[in-house]
């Protein structure tokens, strides 16, 4: 990293990012930012690199560690003027922080780790199971390709931003005003999100719900609410914009099923913090250092990763525990999808307001219905029937004059609110939280 900017010239070939934006950095200050940025970074790792190989240092491997997301952040926030410095720091950024707290371990996390349970108590499988978070990393991958390929082409590495479906829908939504509203590229900006949940995927043993409660709630908070926010920018496009994205929308697709897939470790080690503070411990130090168990057991149930290449099936079916596909969500999942894309198909202006409830109610129905297929988030299919009552009201309120569009949307909204009344299936145990899968 010190010896970047001699290596990569930030100076010569510099792009400007794509559709005219005006960046909160001149392009001098952009060079010199990422000059400096690449400089005090490079001094900082050999430095605290220096005093890490004494060992019993977790704080100098902590500085190397911050300074490779850092580093990982600095292209995207100061709009790196060359690709070469945006990759060159993205790679050695995820390098620096798999090298510090993924291969070799948490630094000194094993004196704070307890023997105990690997499956929560009362439940029937194990949340952070290799087979479960596996599937994790994979989606994560995924989604940082796709992001990555979006953000190369706001930064203004490419030149051209290709969609198989919708034409010039891409370059319009990536250059539309509500991207250029944000002051870093959104695309970058979730090619970044993309990557620290790709690591996380890896960081801690199978039972961090319980040892490191606090490396699950920020991993939870990256996918969960973060996440959120990602699928509800991307399905507010037709209404913003006019436009549909394909990748965009493809990037939203992969996020979707992570929330399920990550709420019921975050509701493990809910359950573990609950029950300590019921315990009488100390909630700050159970929260950073995991605390004592309250069982011994050990997961029999969870097949290793070594088994994926004889027995791909059973591995992956261990990656999808907690999750069930009621046939009444997977049909309100297919509604939404047709609402979402009906006044397009049929003919009907996209951007009028009857359009506009069909895109947003038909993508919210999707949204609601993959993430209630995860059993612990369950209940939240009533709100089906509200999104079902817009679907099928909302178009006769705004005076539209297409019958037809009206009766399509009346027809589909009853048959949504009706098709959130049953709870479907239930087919593992959480403790506790039995109590609300209702």
């Amino acid at each position: 990293m010190l010896l970047s900017p001699l290596t990569f010239s930030y100076a010569k070939g510099t792009v400007d990012p794509s559709g005219g934006r005006d960046l909160w950095l001149s392009l001098e200050q952009r060079i010199q930012f990422m000059k400096w940025s690449d400089i005090l970074s490079g001094l900082g790792l050999i430095f605290f690199g220096w005093r890490s190989l004494t060992p019993n240092r977790p704080i100098s491997l902590w500085i190397c560690c911050f300074i490779g997301i850092w580093l990982s952040i600095a292209p995207v926030l100061f709009w790196s003027p060359t690709a070469a410095g945006y990759l060159n720091n993205t790679l050695i950024g995820m390098l620096v922080i798999s090298l510090t707290i993924l291969i070799p371990g948490m630094p000194n996390m094993i004196m704070y780790m307890k023997m105990g349970s690997e499956i929560p108590p009362g439940w029937s499988y194990n949340p952070s199971s290799w087979p479960q978070r596996w599937i994790m990393i994979v989606l994560a991958f995924a989604g940082w390709g796709v992001s990555r390929y979006l953000g190369a082409f706001q930064l203004g590495y490419i030149d051209h931003a290709w969609d198989p479906f919708f034409g010039e829908g891409t370059r319009q939504v990536l250059n539309s005003k509500m991207s250029h509203s944000l002051f870093i590229s959104d695309g970058a900006m979730g090619a970044l999100a993309y990557t620290f949940e790709f690591l996380m995927g890896f960081m801690g043993s199978p039972s961090r719900w319980r040892t490191m409660p606090w490396m699950v709630a920020v991993f939870g908070i990256l996918v969960i609410p973060l996440g959120l926010v990602h699928i509800f920018l991307v399905i507010s496009q037709p209404v913003m914009v006019g436009a549909w994205c394909t990748f965009c929308l493809l990037a939203a697709a992969i996020m979707l099923p992570m929330i399920p897939l990550e709420a019921d470790e975050v509701v493990a080690m809910f359950q573990h913090m609950k029950q300590a503070k019921k315990r009488g411990d100390n909630l700050w130090e159970v929260f950073w250092k995991g605390g004592k168990p309250f069982e011994m057991n050990k997961d029999e149930r969870s097949p290793t990763l070594m088994q994926f290449p004889q027995m791909p099936g059973k591995v992956y079916k261990a990656s999808i525990w907690g999750m069930s596909f009621p046939w009444t969500l997977t049909v309100s999942t297919l509604i939404g999808l047709a609402l979402m894309f009906a006044p397009g198909l049929l003919g009907f202006d996209i951007q009028a307001t009857p359009s506009d409830i069909f895109h947003l109610s038909g993508a919210l129905i999707v949204v609601v219905s993959v993430i209630c297929m995860g059993e612990v988030l369950r209940f939240g299919r009533y709100l089906n029937i509200l999104l079902g009552l817009v679907v099928a009201v909302g178009p006769w309120l705004v005076n539209s004059e297409n019958l037809m569009l009206n009766i399509i949307g009346t027809l589909a909204g009853l048959l949504v609110a009706a098709l959130a009344m049953p709870r479907g299936p239930k087919t593992e145990n959480y403790g506790f939280w039995d109590k609300y899968v209702k």
